[in-house]
């Protein structure tokens, strides 16, 4: 890893990057090579708030977030018992596995403890309950709460009574903003450049396979890419829906500073592509069901030399596995990071980030 400096803007030059038998594996070195020292002030804006929507991120606040996962990682910060007198409760109305696992795991890595509500079966509302009601107990069971639902809504009803921080998990189609934040520091890692904040060398063209309207992974994906107009050249929406960005959507889009295209052949952009976000799962109102079948990658597509793949998996037959031991495949480290990013975000949200990190590290 070098620096350089061109057109009076220095940048990061990614080293080779590493592989191994599932994938890239970009080291988060780079993230604190080039600004080793962590903004702790700007982190301050999110002690005990709620994470409900990527919008509350911006540009350097997800910087400095991605450092701290990547301290966290790298194991330059030890962390494992400061959080021994909190408690977290991860409530799942709606199926998952990674999310609350990952969210599990970075409570426990930090010496918290957990209770969990794994489906909705187990829950009250099984029996009629309220979700205000519930709501409420968590103010006496835990002392932060993550939740999914398949209620667009739900996250905002349960918050009226939460006198503690919640975050979105995942609710219905509307959005999942820890999982856009896993997205984002893998990238980061990718291209160490992002992390400046001014025009790279060469600006990424990212396509973005699914319905921004109806999947809350893809949404909040966007969002987050919209903070990085410096770096992406273009965003290519590809879907075989008529309107996939839905009202809300299409709004921020429209006052978008990245030209945004939508097309409904993914064969015919693919070897444009640096990267490309892949998802398959939609909520249509009465459930959930599987789009974008016939918009499928293995290791025969044309893909760009030097693209990258992410997906938020469960995936389906849109990721072939024939891609998992390719240079392609970044969504292996996606998942992995998943724990240090959340890891990196209760640390922050529950105001201890500066209890672990030493002084020679904070800005």
């Amino acid at each position: 890893m070098v620096i350089k400096t061109a057109a009076k803007v220095e940048h990061i030059v990614q080293s080779e990057l590493k592989t191994n038998l599932i994938g890239l594996c970009p080291e988060p070195e780079g993230l604190i090579k080039f600004q080793p020292r962590i903004c702790l002030q700007k982190l301050k804006e999110l002690t005990y708030r709620s994470i409900l929507s990527a919008d509350l991120f911006d540009t350097e606040m997800l910087r400095e977030l991605a450092k701290v996962a990547a301290y966290l990682q790298l194991k330059k910060i030890s962390a494992d018992k400061v959080l021994n007198d909190k408690i977290m409760a991860t409530a799942f109305f709606e199926a998952s596995t990674r999310t609350r696992l990952s969210f599990e795991s970075a409570m426990l890595r930090l010496g918290g403890k957990t209770l969990s509500v794994a489906e909705a079966a187990l829950t009250g509302e099984a029996k009629g309950e309220k979700l205000l009601d519930i709501g409420q107990m968590f103010n006496s069971y835990a002392d932060i709460v993550v939740i999914r639902h398949t209620q667009q809504k739900a996250i905002q009803e349960l918050s009226e009574y939460l006198r503690i921080p919640i975050i979105n998990g995942g609710n219905g189609s509307d959005e999942h903003p820890t999982q856009a934040l896993a997205d984002w520091y893998a990238l980061l890692k990718w291209k160490p450049d992002l992390m400046l904040g001014a025009a790279s060398e060469e600006q990424l063209h990212l396509g973005i396979v699914g319905t921004p309207g109806s999947m809350r992974t893809v949404k909040s994906f966007l969002i987050l890419a919209l903070l990085f107009r410096h770096n992406i050249s273009q965003i290519t929406i590809v879907s075989e829906m008529a309107d996939p960005l839905g009202v809300e959507v299409q709004s921020f889009c429209d006052s978008s500073p990245i030209p945004i295209d939508i097309k409904n052949d993914l064969q015919e952009v693919v070897g444009e592509l640096d990267v490309i976000y892949m998802n398959s799962i939609a909520f249509l109102g009465d459930g959930y069901r599987t789009l974008g079948s016939r918009f499928k990658l293995d290791k025969e597509s044309r893909l760009k030399k030097g693209a990258v793949v992410l997906h938020p998996l469960a995936r389906k037959d849109e990721l072939d596995v024939s891609l998992d031991h390719t240079r392609h495949n970044l969504y292996f480290n996606q998942a992995d990071g998943a724990v240090f990013i959340r890891q990196a975000l209760l640390l922050i949200v529950f105001g201890r980030l500066e209890q672990v990190l030493p002084d020679h590290l904070i800005e």
